[in-house]
């Protein structure tokens, strides 16, 4: 009986020493594509701005003379065409009578020098006097015809430093700071006020070099500070970049309201070229880029602009396909088989 027991347990052995069945891996998620139309981004860009005026002025005296009258302070918004200063015009309207008086004696001069041409001709057709003799009369009068145009001039000149004296606002400005003082002498060129203009303004931003070439063709640009958004519309960008930062200087005109002058903010636009977001990219060997379906074989394209979790421009058509879930079984070469997929097959 013992000896059978002992048989029927080797008979048994075989069976409990089999190896249990290994689970059978997952299958992996067929790769699905999708236009590239349909998931490309356009990235949002930005750079620091502040608000500029077209026109910063130090206005100054043209002409050495004694202050009579401040009529700006600082601070003031000033109408075109007001009276910022009055200068002391004693000299200047003495200046003009001289030469009023001056022109005025020419002028009788020449009326003289005209009459006695006249005078001459009729001489000479009776043969009285020599030819010699009428051409010192014609030169004479040409003489006087000359400095009446020289007084003539200078009268003008008399006028318009007389003008001078009368300091006006060349456009509706903010006065930014007070030069001059009444009772001292305003020196020729020394600054009286300095304005700012008050209605054309810019927005100027320091873009990087790399962005700026392209800005050209991007969208929606807005100044954005502590005002508020305010649209905007590219008006040039400088081809000349500041070797320190890197960048060029970009000026945009408002398209409607705009905040003061001097307010600081960012400038904010969409870039115009397609980027691939930055899930679809992944990397074979040292290369990120994108898996593509072409003519039903999965290629690699490296992108060499590609950093790890930023979006990347792609140069790639509307209808390109692009692999998405999935894409990470995917080699190059390899074959596809037509599967349902975002977009169309």
């Amino acid at each position: 009986m013992r000896r059978a027991f002992s048989l029927l347990v080797l008979a048994a052995l075989p069976a409990f020493a089999q190896p249990a069945p290994q689970p059978q891996p997952a299958a992996l998620p067929a790769p699905v594509f999708h236009d590239f139309a349909t998931v490309a981004v356009y990235p949002q860009r930005e750079a620091p701005a502040a608000v500029v005026s077209r026109n910063e002025s130090r206005i100054a005296a043209e002409l050495p003379a004694v202050v009579l009258e401040m009529n700006a302070e600082v601070g003031e918004v000033v109408a075109k065409g007001s009276v910022l200063a009055r200068l002391d015009p004693r000299d200047y309207e003495l200046a003009l009578a001289r030469a009023r008086a001056a022109e005025e004696s020419t002028k009788a001069r020449l009326a003289l020098a005209e009459a006695q041409l006249k005078r001459a001709r009729e001489l000479k057709a009776e043969g009285f006097i020599s030819a010699d003799a009428l051409l010192q009369r014609e030169t004479e009068l040409a003489v006087v015809a000359a400095e009446l145009k020289s007084a003539a001039a200078a009268l003008a000149t008399a006028r318009h430093n007389l003008d001078k004296c009368v300091i006006r606002a060349p456009y509706r400005a903010i006065v930014r700071s007070r030069g001059g003082q009444v009772g001292e002498l305003a020196g020729s060129g020394v600054p009286l006020y300095t304005l700012t203009e008050a209605e054309r303004l810019e927005v100027a931003a320091q873009v990087p070099a790399r962005e700026a070439s392209d800005l050209a063709q991007a969208k929606d640009f807005h100044f954005v500070g502590q005002d508020g958004h305010f649209a905007l519309a590219l008006l040039r960008i400088s081809p000349a970049i500041d070797r320190a930062a890197r960048t060029r200087e970009v000026r945009l005109a408002f398209k409607g309201k705009a905040p003061l002058p001097g307010a600081e903010g960012r400038l904010e636009w969409r870039d115009a070229q397609a980027h691939l977001p930055a899930e679809y990219l992944l990397r074979r060997g040292k290369e990120l880029g994108v898996f593509l379906n072409e003519a039903g074989k999965a290629r690699f394209l490296p992108l060499p602009e590609a950093q790890e979790g930023r979006p990347v421009r792609a140069a790639l058509a509307p209808s390109a396909r692009v692999a998405g879930a999935g894409r990470h079984a995917l080699s190059d070469g390899q074959a596809l088989t037509p599967v349902g997929a975002v977009g169309g097959k």
